[in-house]
């Protein structure tokens, strides 16, 4: 399975101390450059994050099929880390795009790809027995890596974990 991500899912579980549960679930995550790079603007506040380039089932990989007017179309809309990424997912062909960001989302899915967040990642983790519940985990990542989540969403993942 090929797994592309950005930059959020990576680094709010390195903050957690969470990181290796995204390895238990998918065995390997592709990043490109720009996510590289602001994972490491990252580490320079959450010193756990410093770790992610020394991993070896995260993968660095620059894009071989250099798309100006992709890149260009989608930097217009996006930050580097999820132009990048979605464009990444696109030239390899990826089962999955791990992005939080709802506009990076609906973005990637206009461009056909199978998109999951963090909260999702959590739900699956569950449901594979990696982790005993998804509620303690949302809420440090809530308190700790000052992740973002409505009350709805809040609520609906609670529900898709069976909580």
């Amino acid at each position: 399975m090929i797994v592309v991500s950005n930059t959020s899912p990576i680094s709010n579980l390195a903050v957690l101390g969470n990181l290796p549960l995204l390895q238990q679930v998918y065995h390997t995550i592709i990043i490109p450059t720009a996510v590289a790079d602001e994972i490491a603007q990252v580490a320079t506040i959450y010193t756990q994050a410093a770790t992610v380039p020394t991993l070896d089932w995260i993968q660095i990989q620059n894009l071989t099929n250099n798309d100006n007017e992709l890149i260009e179309s989608l930097r217009e809309e996006l930050d580097a880390g999820e132009a990048e990424a979605i464009a990444l997912a696109l030239e390899l062909n990826a089962d999955l795009l791990l992005i939080d960001e709802q506009l990076g989302r609906t973005v990637a899915s206009r461009y056909g790809l199978k998109v999951k967040g963090l909260l999702g990642v959590l739900v699956t983790a569950k449901r594979l027995g990696m982790i005993s519940a998804v509620k303690p985990v949302m809420d440090d990542l809530i308190v700790q890596a000052r992740f973002r989540v409505s009350q709805q969403l809040y609520t609906d993942v609670l529900q898709a974990a069976g909580e």
